[in-house]
C-alpha cells in the first residue's frame, strides 16, 4: 500500500511550472498518472483529470445513480405481486432454448 503522504506530493504540482512554460510536461504525467493536483499558495486550486480518468470516473458515478434508482425501487417493492421467471416463461411459452440465443448487447 502506497504511504499516503507521498501519494500525496507525487501527485501535485505547483501552478509555477505552468508559469515556467512546463505544461507539456505536466500534461504528459497527468496522462501516466491519470491525476493532478495543482496547487497555489500552497492550496488545492484544481484537479487535471486524463481523458481515461474523466471517462472512468463519470461511468462509476452513472453506475453508482443506477444503483441507487434500483436501490430505490426494490425497497419500494410489494413482493407479494411478484411473479416468478418459471411463471412467465409458462403463460408465454418461453423455454430455456428460446432464451439461450439471446445477447445482452
Amino acid at each position: 500500500m502506497t504511504n499516503p503522504a507521498i501519494g500525496a506530493i507525487t501527485h501535485t504540482v505547483p501552478i509555477s511550472m505552468f508559469n515556467r512554460g512546463l505544461a507539456g510536461q505536466i500534461f504528459a504525467d497527468v496522462k501516466k498518472a491519470g491525476t493532478k493536483i495543482v496547487m497555489k499558495n500552497n492550496t488545492a486550486e484544481c484537479v487535471l483529470l486524463s481523458p481515461d480518468e474523466y471517462v472512468r470516473i463519470m461511468e462509476e458515478l452513472e453506475d453508482a445513480a443506477l444503483l441507487a434508482e434500483a436501490n430505490a425501487r426494490m425497497a419500494g417493492n410489494d413482493r407479494t405481486t411478484l411473479i416468478s421467471q418459471e411463471s412467465i416463461d409458462k403463460k408465454y411459452g418461453f423455454s430455456e432454448d428460446d432464451l439461450a440465443d439471446l445477447s445482452e448487447e
